[in-house]
């Protein structure tokens, strides 16, 4: 090997024994779909780029926003309002114009999630929303597809290697022996609700390439049915193993033509009625005329404090126990983004019936926000 030779690039990994030019030439030749271009397929994305994966698909309906940069540092302030997958494409050429990367400016559907995956050897999960990943693992257990899976909230980050065909005839652990049903909207926020520290993504989505450069060029001992998790606040790890859950199996569709009639978002949606949601002009409305209980129901502490109109604060989990503030016939609840305070609406409902007039604020705060 010289100067000259297309490995010039990666000779430092190349140098390694364990890795090598074979190595380097499993990742020349893998093909990787990183599902989300947020802040671990960021960083996932520019860690694989730079090792040399010949092929990464990005695909994100998304655009950039404000609040991301933070975390995802792929983007600049001029990238607000362009789409994530593009402007994502754009830097990893920039970074390494010797791999293809391919932008799918799409949201993932059961329409298209089996076809798009099925060109792909690995599929890294950067999403956020449970009816996409339980959408993403169907199809890599349908295609036999490898998916390395990663999840942030706060200050703590998770990744797994999930459905990898070991050949011994083993069942492999998937996505749903984690969560076999998805969580209540409250249960687990996500980082939009609960809010995430900038770095964590970072941690996470490189521990993702990580695993996936691992896998592809056959190294060390990948987190294949195992879950490590990450505190960042005290650097602590636990590394768990993980077995296939009975029945699970047959909660996944059994075909191609199943799949694509799965309603994914139905099956991770609350229970909870939208009948009670109104616009943010219908509340300032409703508040100018008085009479009226606007009530934050938030836990404690979560930012920011809104002053846009009079309000109290009363966390979801409190709410039960005090029901006796509300004197007001009419009474609206909000949240960070609709979820928790929808909850809310049908709980006092059932409680009060019609005696009140009980709404939630459609898209909470981020709604507000962006208006």
């Amino acid at each position: 090997m010289n100067n000259h030779t297309p490995y010039k690039r990666y000779h430092r990994q190349v140098l390694l024994k364990e890795f090598g030019e074979k190595g380097q030439q499993k990742l020349l030749q893998a093909k990787v779909l990183v599902a989300g271009a947020g802040g671990l397929g960021c960083a996932a994305m520019q860690y694989l780029a730079a090792g040399g994966v010949g092929t990464i698909g990005i695909v994100d309906d998304d655009v950039v926003s404000l609040s991301n940069l933070h975390r995802q540092v792929l983007y600049t302030t001029n990238d607000i309002g362009s789409s994530k997958a593009e402007r994502a494409a754009y830097s990893l050429q920039q970074l390494n114009p010797e791999v293809d990367i391919i932008a799918y400016n799409k949201r993932l559907t059961t329409a298209n999630c089996l076809e798009m995956i099925a060109a792909f050897d690995i599929v890294i999960d950067g999403t956020d929303n449970f009816s996409t990943r339980y959408m993403i693992n169907d199809a890599c257990v349908l295609l036999n597809k490898p998916l390395v899976y990663g999840a942030i909230s706060k200050f703590e980050g998770q990744v797994a290697v999930l459905n990898y065909q070991s050949g011994k005839g083993t069942i492999p652990v998937n996505y749903r022996d984690l969560f076999p049903q998805p969580p209540d909207d409250n249960e687990i926020l996500n980082c939009a609700e609960a809010g995430v520290l900038g770095v964590l993504p970072g941690i996470i989505g490189i521990m993702q390439a990580n695993e996936t450069i691992k896998l592809i060029a056959g190294i060390g001992k990948p987190l294949i049915d195992h879950l490590l998790t990450y505190d960042a606040l005290t650097n602590q790890v636990y590394k768990l193993a993980l077995t296939p859950a009975d029945g699970t199996r047959s909660l996944i569709p059994k075909d191609a033509a199943a799949f694509k009639s799965t309603q994914y978002d139905r099956f991770c949606s609350s229970s909870v009625d939208t009948q009670f949601e109104i616009g943010i002009e219908e509340l300032e409305q409703l508040a100018a005329s008085g009479n009226i209980d606007i009530i934050d129901v938030r836990e404690l502490g979560e930012e920011p404090l809104i002053t846009r109109f009079s309000n109290k604060q009363i966390p979801l989990s409190q709410l039960k126990k005090q029901l006796t503030v509300f004197e007001n016939d009419t009474i609206i609840t909000f949240c960070q983004s609709g979820k928790r305070s929808l909850q809310a609406a049908r709980y006092l409902f059932e409680t009060f019936g019609s005696s009140k007039r009980i709404y939630s604020l459609r898209g909470g705060i981020m709604n507000l926000q962006k208006e």
